[in-house]
């Protein structure tokens, strides 16, 4: 949900119209709208780019996930692999849209840890690969844009952690 949604809703919650400290926040929002669609369009027009990048900087690092055993051994678990950088790099776009971390967790991390326990993947490699993820996606971003994108990689490393 956006900054706008949630100030809505929750004015309507509590009957009353917006707080000028609610509407300033709004047009903060809105005067950052071309820096997030910039960025979101960055991303998406460079996702195979960054997930190739994100999973050549892992699997230098982190060989032993290619290996036999290892949980991005053989072309079905490597290609889930890349699917899956591919949905965080996409969460991302849509925190960075919203101008919140808020799809991030409700699309995509509640849950997440149990899921990957359940299928014996190392929640660790996990967060070694959104690291990587985000070395590749800030690397094609300005600084200012970074820094307007870092925190959300940031949350779901932390969450995830």
């Amino acid at each position: 949900m956006s900054v706008v949604s949630q100030v809505i809703l929750k004015a309507d919650d509590e009957l009353r119209y917006p707080s000028s400290g609610e509407l300033k926040g709004i047009r903060e929002f809105l005067s950052t709208g071309q820096q997030r669609l910039r960025i979101a369009e960055t991303l998406a027009e460079n996702d195979k780019k960054i997930v190739d990048q994100a999973q050549k900087n892992l699997f230098k690092k982190r060989p032993e996930y290619r290996s036999p055993g290892g949980n991005a051994y053989g072309q079905k678990q490597y290609n889930q692999c890349l699917r899956d950088y591919s949905w965080y790099l996409r969460l991302v776009t849509y925190g960075v849209l919203a101008g919140s971390k808020e799809p991030i967790e409700k699309i995509g991390l509640i849950g997440v840890k149990e899921m990957y326990n359940s299928l014996n993947v190392p929640v660790p490699g996990m967060v070694d690969a959104i690291r990587c993820l985000k070395d590749a996606a800030l690397a094609l971003l300005n600084n200012e844009d970074a820094e307007e994108a870092a925190p959300y990689f940031d949350y779901m490393i932390q969450t995830m952690s």
